[in-house]
Order: C-alpha cells, then structure tokens, then sequence
C-alpha cells in the first residue's frame, strides 16, 4: 500500500505568474526544474521544513485552464494570519473569503493563485 504521499500537479498557464505567486507571496523554495520527455517545464516546490511538493506544470499545447470553482484547494497552517493576509494586500493578490474565526479561535481565509486553484490559509488558536 501507499508508504509515503510526495506530491499533486497543477497545469499553470503561465509558469512566471505562478512561481511569482508560489515561490515570492507563499514562500515556497524551488527544489527542482526540469522539461518531460513531452516537453512540459515542470518545476516541483517545497514549504521549508516540509516534505511534500508542489509540482507546477506548464503544457501550452494541453489547451486552456479552467478550474471550476469548489473543485480542489490547497490547505496550509500558518504561523501568523495577518502576516499573510498583509502580504496577499501588498501583492493585490485578492482574498476571495475570509477572514473567518471558528467557534474555537482558529482563523482562515481563502485566496487563489494565477490559475484560480484556491489556497486556504489557516492559523489555528493557541
């Protein structure tokens, strides 16, 4: 049976935007770059002190992206919220919900990136 997940794919359109959005808003680090035997660009990403990947995957020829709403999203625990929330304004990356506080003090909101794969970003209380 499964021993380890390592990672999930997402087409981008524009490779640039999206590193821009993963690698320089969310602070992901770039672990590796490379071209398939098909000729996609992939590159695989990491939050430090992770091990589970990104792999961001680039293939005009595939056709155009559209990814329905509610479909998948990404979840991540942060350390500070509004630090995030701060950097998503500065960067006019838009916040598509939130904040929202649950009945136990943890605190989320959702994003999208380039593509329109949502992010959730949450901090949960202490």
């Amino acid at each position: 049976m499964i021993k380890k997940y390592l990672h999930t794919r997402f087409r981008v359109s524009d490779m640039g935007q999206s590193l821009q959005f993963y690698r320089d808003i969310l602070g992901m680090e770039v672990l590796e770059k490379k071209t398939s035997p098909r000729g996609s660009t992939l590159v695989f990403l990491r939050f430090p002190g992770t091990d589970c990947e990104l792999e961001l995957c680039s293939f005009p020829d595939s056709g155009k992206i559209e990814v329905p709403e509610d479909l998948v999203h990404l979840a991540f625990e942060v350390e500070n919220l509004d630090n995030c929330i701060f950097k998503l304004e500065h960067s006019r990356t838009p916040i598509t919900e939130g904040p929202i506080e649950t009945s136990n003090g943890t605190r989320f909101i959702f994003t999208e990136d380039p593509d329109k794969y949502e992010i959730e970003l949450m901090q949960h209380s202490k």
